[in-house]
């Protein structure tokens, strides 16, 4: 495993169901993801995408292969070694927020660090409170906190507690264009400013020009590592999965 892998899957593979009703969502992956970069997954819908997430950050149970987040072996831990790890490794940042509503902003990004019994750093938390520009909403409820704001708010949640990597499903997806530029403007600087590792769950082009790194699925398989993407590289690839998918049909 190269010592710069934050985290890293080898020979993943998981299926749901059996016989006729037997679905292979990921068929012996192998990947890395490095540390201080941002990477998006990418590929049309069913083809793993996700899937492949929820086994990296542990939420799903692999069928076979391995699964490692720096030198620990998430696949071989048990289940309250693995709730821990996620707790206090591992940040998610989801599309519906997932903020508690009767708690404050602040008190939602100190939550996870709050149940692990763990003080926040109190430099570090004005620093990330400050980058996603919530200083003026600190005490304020979900409920009166626009989207864009709530979604900072949940990535502010991710990043406070400095986890090894934070993975975030298609965190722009209820957002408009600009709430959403904000989220990934803020991301970004995470990578840049603060050696944060992420990985973005992501269909959208234009989410995928603001990573590092584009990984292509297909059909539960790695198809394409794309460096240095750009929304016009990655939209012209998934046109490519289209064309394919309306020739197979």
């Amino acid at each position: 495993m190269s010592a710069s892998a934050a985290v890293r899957a080898a020979g993943v593979t998981k299926v749901y169901g059996e016989g006729g009703t037997r679905v292979v969502a990921l068929d012996e992956v192998t990947a890395e993801f490095d540390r201080g970069r941002l990477t998006a997954i990418m590929g049309p819908s069913g083809s793993g995408k996700s899937t492949l997430m929820h086994c990296l950050a542990g939420l799903d149970a692999v069928t076979s292969g391995q699964v490692f987040v720096g030198d620990t072996e998430i696949t071989a831990l048990p289940e309250k070694a693995l709730t821990t790890l996620r707790r206090d490794r591992i940040g998610f940042v989801f599309q519906s927020f997932n903020l508690v509503p009767t708690l404050t902003a602040l008190e939602n990004i100190t939550l996870p660090m709050r149940l692990a019994g763990r003080t926040p750093d109190p430099q570090w938390l004005d620093q990330v409170v400050d980058t996603v520009g919530l200083r003026d909403r600190l005490h304020h409820r979900p409920s009166e906190l626009s989207g864009g704001q709530q979604q900072r708010v949940a990535c502010a949640r991710a990043i406070a507690g400095k986890p090894d990597v934070i993975f975030a499903d298609e965190p722009t997806g209820n957002l408009d264009s600009r709430a959403s530029a904000e989220i990934l403007g803020f991301l970004r600087r995470s990578v840049d400013d603060a050696g944060q590792t992420i990985v973005i769950v992501t269909h959208d082009p234009v989410t995928a020009g603001y990573a590092d790194r584009a990984l292509f699925l297909a059909d539960g398989r790695v198809v394409e590592d794309m460096p240095e993407p750009t929304a016009d590289k990655v939209l012209t690839r998934m046109r490519g999965f289209d064309s394919l998918a309306q020739r197979s049909s």
